[in-house]
């Protein structure tokens, strides 16, 4: 292939504007011509497309969020839809697609591969919910931004002897609050792959009262249930002081740690590559550190286990 395409879509994550410059440097070494679609597949539905070039993606490789932007387009799942996405396809010259972003992003580059145009998958999210993978892009920067909240939030809990819960996103993954929890030494850990035992989360609580520590941080993942509602039915249980918090959409913005710049270099690179050589369908990982490339309708159809290791080493260190 010589023109390709790139695409953002869905929910943004760390590390796509660096994504997005290693697509386009590749490309242009191997002498390609790429195209950036703008708001993803909105962009090819509206004729919403640019040529990239070298000055196109300089400066952005620490920048959060996504200059190409990003939106959802539920025009392009109907039959006129894809007809107009084709016809912009066809009036650019573009062989190939790459497509960055989650499940729903991933679900578009098969629609497209299935009428014609060769796409590769790029996992652009920070719930880490795609099972073929790792790790996604995104997640490593979502992860530490919560542990910089969470940092924050200890200090202010122990002043006051409080107990803190504090929810943070994942849909329903619970990778984000396990890593995070983790990472922060939280004193329990709520994710909706493992059923929520509030007998056995008093009773950490009162063993840690009991041993003098002054606060208690409980992470929540959002597909878990509410922060809200859990404060108060441990507050009528307990009557300790609880605050809930929301991070919310601040765990996706942000410039990408180093994790994430390399990540997304090297997702960038491969799936060129791939285009390169004209292969499509496909969908680009990271397992055992090793960068892998798998068909995109089987990495969809993949269930992805709960960590269970992880997940016992958090309540062992909770203790």
């Amino acid at each position: 292939m010589r023109i390709i395409g790139v695409l953002t879509s869905g929910g943004d994550a760390p590390g796509m504007n660096a994504c997005i410059r290693a697509v386009v440097r590749t490309a242009l070494y191997f002498g390609m011509k790429v195209y950036g679609i703008s708001r993803g597949y909105y962009g090819l539905v509206n004729d919403d497309v640019i040529e990239m070039h070298l000055d196109s993606v300089s400066d952005i490789i620490q920048r959060g969020g996504t200059i190409l932007y990003t939106a959802r387009c539920d025009e392009f799942k109907t039959k006129e839809g894809m007809e107009k996405s084709l016809s912009t396809v066809k009036k650019y010259g573009i062989e190939g697609i790459i497509a960055i972003g989650g499940d729903g992003t991933f679900r578009g580059a098969i629609d497209l591969s299935t009428h014609g145009v060769p796409a590769v998958g790029i996992p652009g999210t920070i719930d880490n919910d795609l099972p073929y993978t790792d790790y996604t892009l995104g997640f490593d920067t979502a992860v530490n931004t919560c542990l910089n909240l969470i940092n924050n939030l200890r200090d202010t809990m122990t002043s006051h002897e409080r107990v803190s819960i504090v929810e943070v996103m994942g849909r329903n993954c619970g990778d984000i609050a396990l890593y995070a929890g983790v990472g922060g030494g939280a004193e329990a850990i709520i994710i909706p792959e493992v059923p929520i035992n509030l007998d056995d989360i008093i009773k950490r609580m009162q063993q840690s009262r009991d041993r003098g520590k002054r606060s208690n941080i409980i992470l929540l993942a959002e597909g878990a249930g509410s922060a809200e509602n859990l404060a108060k039915e441990l507050r009528e249980k307990t009557g300790y002081s609880i605050r809930s918090t929301i991070i919310g959409h601040v765990q996706r913005g942000g410039a990408p740690t180093m994790a994430d710049r390399i990540l997304a270099s090297k997702f960038g690179y491969h799936a060129v590559e791939l285009l390169k050589n004209d292969t499509g369908n496909r969908a680009v990982g990271i397992v055992n550190n090793k960068i892998v490339d798998i068909d995109l309708v089987e990495a969809m159809n993949m269930k992805r286990p709960v960590d269970m290791h992880m997940f016992k080493l958090a309540e062992i260190l909770a203790l």
